[in-house]
């Protein structure tokens, strides 16, 4: 991959070029939008943005890490998802994806920084070892931590892919031998953006991008310098088994009558009252599942020290800045989206109800099974 005549293209020159149409175009416009959460009337600035605006540069470092978000993104729902990132915009390097290598791959990261320096995008997968002098990663007899440095400095703004360029992920787990350390701990002067998850969805990463890219300016972001439009709400509050966890009805092993009904997760370890992404929504694998639809609850992976919280399938209880959600075993005292002080009468009522309601359902559809089969 090079930046040869690729910095002079604009986005839809390079779609239209790889054999996209315009039909292709114009239905990838809308299918970005709609998962940036912008209104239909939006997809017309985004298609006008693609259409007119030269390829951003792009440089994707990996340090500590296991590559799952390159593997995310090049899966994703839609084919020029991964087109316009992976050859359009023109990862001008990246060790894992790019052909080149050794002494031409540095070569091309180099006059990518010297021509674009101050416009291109820093993509950063994977935490920096700090410890022992960085000597924890090295990548041709260089620590992370300077190959981060050089490449940050002239870069216009810096994304952090995943959760070990976000929050350190498993490698900083107690008692972190290397000091694993995200992107934001390590880099103060720089944007910097950051998509957790283990990996993130490949969607959300187009997503970023492509709003970058169509309004000019990072997209808005939370406390913790993720994107609200996609880690705004809980897992826990789009979940489709959400009714059951406000009726008290639960799994309490993987195993039992109830999972098999698909009860609520919490009690055997699910982390979606904790964790904030879109997973719910947009879903995994073409958009046909996620998790919790599997069968297996949330651990948390888009959250600050979910490695830490405790094992994956125990119920938490009492993480900090969490409160409220540890009461789960009183029944009709479960309310949705209380996470500080006590519960209102008319909750605790509308729980009850609801939890007579799913169980007589969940009944009279066992007789129907039965009055069919017989």
């Amino acid at each position: 991959m090079n930046s040869n005549n690729k910095s002079t293209e604009t986005y839809y020159e390079s779609i239209i070029k790889q054999g996209h149409s315009r039909r292709d175009f114009m239905k990838f416009a809308a299918f970005i939008a709609a998962y940036m959460g912008l209104e239909s009337t939006m997809v017309a600035q985004v298609a006008n943005a693609l259409e007119t605006t030269k390829r951003l540069p792009v440089i994707w470092e990996h340090f500590q890490e296991c590559t799952c978000c390159s593997e995310s993104f090049i899966r994703s729902d839609h084919p020029i998802v991964a087109d316009i990132i992976l050859d359009k915009i023109s990862l001008d390097y990246t060790l894992t994806l790019m052909a080149a290598s050794g002494h031409q791959a540095e070569a091309a990261k180099h006059k990518t920084m010297e021509e674009n320096k101050g416009e291109y995008i820093l993509c950063v997968e994977g935490s920096v070892p700090l410890g022992d002098d960085g000597n924890y990663c090295c990548i041709a007899g260089r620590s992370a931590k300077d190959i981060l440095l050089e490449a940050a400095e002239g870069a216009k703004a810096i994304i952090a892919w995943g959760s070990c360029a976000s929050s350190g992920c498993v490698q900083s787990a107690k008692p972190n031998p290397t000091n694993a350390t995200p992107i934001h701990k390590i880099i103060k002067n720089k944007p910097i953006i950051r998509v957790p998850g283990c990996p993130p969805i490949g969607e959300v990463m187009a997503g970023i991008i492509v709003h970058v890219v169509t309004f000019g300016r990072l997209p808005e972001l939370d406390r913790q310098g993720r994107p609200k439009a996609f880690y705004a709400k809980r897992v826990h509050d789009s979940c489709y088994r959400r009714p059951y966890f406000d009726a008290g009805l639960f799994a309490e092993t993987f195993d039992d009558q109830n999972a098999k009904d698909g009860y609520c997760l919490y009690k055997v370890g699910c982390k979606g009252p904790l964790t904030y992404n879109s997973c719910g929504t947009i879903k995994w694998n073409n958009g046909v599942s996620y998790p919790i639809q599997s069968g297996h609850g949330c651990i948390g992976c888009s959250e600050d020290g979910f490695w830490d919280f405790g094992p994956f399938y125990e119920r938490a209880t009492n993480i900090p800045g969490v409160e409220g959600e540890g009461i789960a075993d009183d029944v009709g005292k479960v309310a949705a989206g209380v996470l500080a002080g006590g519960i209102a009468v008319h909750a605790v009522a509308a729980a009850i109800s609801k939890r007579k309601e799913v169980k007589r359902r969940i009944t009279r559809g066992k007789e129907n099974e039965k009055n069919i089969e017989s």
